[in-house]
């Protein structure tokens, strides 16, 4: 199998507009084969996603979801470029998912570009003191760190966190799917997540577990 490459990744990209996960993912199950990669691209309708994300989305839904009767209340805004693709019935599922989604996993973000510095030098700050407690070389508590920093970035941001319905894919992977099929730019641009009693003294419950019960997914 030949070495996947990060020069073959940004051809693939530039060839296809698919997102650079997606093209690695094709370029592996090609086993490096450019054509067979652009192929296995349009075949899953990913090769012009990325090129309409900079298009203007001003228009879509903000979608409720309210979980065990109360206790848990999401909204969530999800951009599109027409009225029309708001009232398509992908487009609401989306929307449901996603709702869906923050109840169950609570993401701090929509996506890592809005985790400022400070937030990421705190937490380095928490992670790197734990670390150097194990007694290790400096070398390899920073390896440790980064490590953590990069799964906790995951953990904390929408479009990175794996689907309560299909781990298999990130809520970015849906999302840019659900782009190629429709034709138009989709954009989660924000959401507000209230838990009852929540920064209270309370008794904590596997909220995820639970919501997906409720979906019928556990």
């Amino acid at each position: 199998m030949a070495e996947i490459t990060a020069a073959m990744i940004k051809d693939l990209r530039e060839r296809t507009g698919a997102g650079m996960s997606d093209c690695k993912k094709a370029l592996t199950e090609v086993a490096g084969d450019m054509d067979k990669a652009i192929d296995y691209l349009r075949t899953k309708g990913l090769a012009k996603a990325a090129k309409k994300a900079g298009r203007e989305a001003t228009e879509g839904a903000v979608v409720s979801y309210i979980h065990g009767g109360g206790r848990i209340g999401v909204l969530v805004e999800v951009n599109c470029e027409t009225d029309f693709v708001a009232r398509n019935e992908d487009f609401q599922a989306f929307t449901r998912d996603v709702a869906l989604q923050i109840a169950a996993m609570n993401p701090q973000f929509v996506r890592k570009e809005e985790v400022s510095a400070d937030v990421v030098a705190r937490e380095r700050d928490v992670l790197v003191a734990k670390a150097k407690e194990t007694g290790k070389p400096e070398p390899v508590v920073q390896k440790m760190v980064e490590g953590q920093i990069s799964k906790w970035m995951k953990e904390i941001c929408l479009l990175d966190q794996p689907f309560v319905k299909n781990d298999e894919k990130t809520i970015d992977q849906i999302q840019q799917e659900l782009i190629a099929k429709i034709g138009e730019n989709i954009k989660i641009r924000r959401f507000v997540r209230f838990e009852l009693g929540e920064g209270l003294e309370k008794k904590k419950d596997d909220f995820a577990t639970e919501v997906a019960k409720q979906a019928g997914l556990a």
